[in-house]
């Protein structure tokens, strides 16, 4: 698909999902500046995306664990650094941390306690080295996840395989309905997050489709009464969806002046408690850098 019809794989050099290389750029040539004074109309935009984006900070923070001990993670590899010893009998899996598919993957790492079992390998997506392709994966994306002398690939895929082949907390109930449900929003997925991508992308208002999808959400957080999560408690289904969630509410809220959980009691309550959860908040980014990144993406810096 188009990368600007729908979120991109993390697959390219960079998008507005994805975080660009960190690398040096050459210097520019010295040039003349117009600085231009900034109109009364853009000044009460910019105040307003920041009040936007401290109210969805504050709302996280304010939620988050009150002790966490973040976990060191390793630099990211660029083209000039040495591979890992590849198949060497130690699990790793390949992230880009700025990533929301890669997240899914690093979320249920974390959330099954496997930070020692499970290596992190983080590429530079802007400036991946070329030993990647040619030895790891060779569809040259991230995540993908080496383990037992194979390499496998795809976010969903990843996080139920390594619900199926790693001990710790289960990441889906026993409960067929339940089960069932979970099969319906996994396949949901990728629906909705078109549906709220579109407006991002587009010159206008949050469409009748990007409101619909979310109220779709706001329904299925209501299936089950028996926590605030999409089966009751925390699965696969909210790993699978929290890393676009948390993307959408900071980019609509600061680009369209749409705030995601309004009238939307149930998605506010999911929003709350997954930020409580220490498996997801570790993986989280800077807000204010995804929200600068998108926009200069897009043409809008």
């Amino acid at each position: 698909m188009n990368s600007l019809a729908f979120p991109p794989r993390c697959s390219s050099s960079s998008s507005p999902l994805t975080r660009p290389s960190t690398s040096q750029s050459p210097v520019p040539s010295p040039r003349t500046i117009k600085i231009r004074p900034v109109s009364r109309r853009a000044a009460q935009c910019h105040l307003r995306v920041a009040k936007n984006l401290s109210r969805i900070v504050a709302m996280a923070a304010a939620a988050a664990p009150a002790s966490s001990e973040k976990e060191v993670l390793p630099p990211s590899l660029t083209s000039s650094s040495e591979p890992p010893p590849i198949f060497d009998g130690t699990t790793r899996l390949y992230v880009a941390y700025h990533c929301p598919y890669a997240q899914r993957a690093w979320i249920a790492r974390n959330y099954k306690g496997l930070q020692d079992k499970i290596k992190i390998v983080a590429i530079d997506l802007a400036d991946r080295p070329a030993w990647y392709k040619e030895k790891v994966y060779p569809e040259n994306k991230v995540p993908s996840l080496e383990h037992n002398n194979q390499v496998k690939g795809e976010s969903l895929d990843l996080v139920k395989y390594i619900d199926i082949n790693f001990e710790g907390p289960a990441l889906l109930p026993d409960d067929s309905e339940k089960k069932q449900f979970a099969d319906e929003l996994l396949a949901y997925t990728d629906a909705f997050n078109k549906a709220l991508y579109s407006p991002i992308i587009s010159k206008g208002d949050v469409s009748d489709e990007t409101v619909a999808a979310l109220d779709k959400i706001e329904a299925s957080l209501a299936k089950f009464n028996d926590g605030p999560f999409f089966l009751g408690q925390f699965s696969l289904v909210d790993i699978a969806y929290v890393p676009f969630i948390e993307r959408f509410q900071i980019f609509l809220s600061a680009l369209k002046n749409y705030d995601i959980i309004k009238d939307r009691p149930n998605l506010q309550k999911f929003i709350e408690e997954v930020n409580k959860i220490d498996a997801y908040t570790q993986t989280k980014q800077d807000p204010q850098f995804l929200l600068e990144h998108t926009k200069k993406r897009l043409g809008l810096a």
